[in-house]
């Protein structure tokens, strides 16, 4: 749940000006909670250059050498999340882990257009562990983040909305994002978009907030209930997603 902007300014933050201002967003911390936070959506070009957080090739390490496994690697596409079954498979004769990711199936769902989102970053990447951390301390709430993949052409998931405040940082390709204010202002853990989804649905076929094109370095903030649907352009899309 969001603070008021007043009590994100007492949050207690480490010296320095912070990644709100130097990575994210150009603001200073107080004048971020003044202005933004939990009041709008925020476009910001050209933030930073992100490759040093996450790349293609953290993709290709993570899912083929280090073994990630659900529920940390998700597949969905077209609004549906893909069954388990869909990209694992057991280990073969004498394996203990019935549930090992497939890479021909894995890579054969993401070439038919399914997006690949790796979940809980914050735990398995280390320069993204550092960065959420450090955010973390200069807002005062936790912070997560997962990376979605996304083939060309494609999208993942239908238009909704998230309980929490997200940034989306760009790393690399083009997607186009597509915005609208909440049909339901400020929802908590247990009022997901799903409950609405006629509203929803509705809402998104209105006049966009914002209808834009993230490159990388681009990030977009949303706070919680604000929806939000995005699809890959002309080559794969790679963006981190860090909730708050």
């Amino acid at each position: 749940m969001s603070l008021p902007p007043t009590e994100l300014q007492d949050a207690v933050a480490p010296p320095g000006p912070g990644v709100l201002l130097t990575r994210l967003t150009g603001l200073r911390r107080e004048e971020f909670a003044r202005d933004v936070w939990a009041r709008s959506a925020l476009l910001i070009r050209r933030a930073s250059d992100f490759s040093d957080l996450f790349c293609a090739d953290a993709v290709d390490e993570l899912i083929s050498r280090r073994g990630l496994r659900t529920p940390f690697l998700r597949v969905a596409k077209d609004g549906s999340t893909l069954p388990e079954s869909a990209f694992t498979s057991s280990g073969g004769a004498g394996a203990t882990i019935a549930d090992q990711v497939d890479d021909t199936a894995l890579w054969r769902a993401f070439a038919d257009g399914a997006t690949l989102v790796l979940q809980a970053l914050h735990r398995t990447w280390g320069p993204v562990t550092d960065f959420c951390s450090g955010l973390a301390a200069e807002l005062g709430h936790p912070v997560q983040a997962n990376a979605y993949v996304t083939p060309p052409q494609n999208r993942g998931f239908d238009d909704h909305y998230d309980v929490h405040d997200v940034f989306v940082l760009q790393i690399a390709g083009t997607k186009r994002w597509i915005i609208h204010e909440p049909v339901h202002p400020d929802p908590l853990r247990d009022q997901p978009w799903s409950d609405r989804r006629a509203a929803v649905a509705e809402a998104a076929r209105g006049e966009p907030h914002i209808d834009t094109v993230l490159a990388p370095g681009d990030v977009l903030y949303l706070p919680r209930g604000w929806l939000h649907a995005a699809r890959a352009r002309g080559e794969v899309s790679i963006h981190l997603t860090l909730g708050v």
